[in-house]
């Protein structure tokens, strides 16, 4: 049994980083938020996740200023209601669910998942996002009537010039 600790941006939905581990509530999430950070290039302002414990200790680690002052709001919250919650979070756990169930189960560290997280950033229409998807909220445009096609030639165009 393997875990998926995910890290997507609230506004946009975008899928930011990921990190698998074999244990749940007590995994490091250390290097899930570092990527994060490196990623999205900066950090952020807000972070929301569940209950587990392991978040708190890694989230003070990481964004820590020089004055010993938490550089961002955590909020821990599993509550489904009010302005504050994780729903977004739990709504694209269960589109991997989803998929789970379809290709009775998936690697969660491998290429299925890059897939999946591909797919979800910029080819997916988002109901919750009035059918863009997040990549065109992030202000990232891929122009065609074929997405998957045209991310591949362009990734393709990428790997023969290295």
């Amino acid at each position: 049994m393997n875990y998926l600790y995910a890290l997507i941006d609230d506004e946009t939905r975008f899928w930011i980083a990921k990190e698998v581990s074999d244990t749940n509530y007590y995994a490091d999430v250390h290097d899930l938020f570092k990527e994060g950070r490196k990623v999205a290039g900066k950090a952020p302002f807000h972070i929301i996740t569940d209950g587990a414990p392991n978040f708190r200790a890694r989230i003070e680690n990481e964004f820590w200023r020089e004055k010993k002052q938490l550089a961002l709001v955590h909020k821990q919250d599993i509550r489904f209601d009010g302005q504050i919650h994780n729903n977004k979070m739990e709504r694209m756990n269960g589109e991997i669910r989803d998929r789970e169930k379809a290709v009775r189960g998936v690697k969660m560290d491998g290429p299925p998942i890059e897939r999946l997280r591909i797919y979800h950033n910029y080819v997916r229409p988002h109901t919750g996002l009035d059918g863009r998807t997040p990549a065109d909220l992030a202000g990232i445009e891929v122009r065609s009537d074929n997405k998957w096609i045209t991310l591949i030639q362009n990734a393709n165009r990428k790997n023969t010039k290295m």
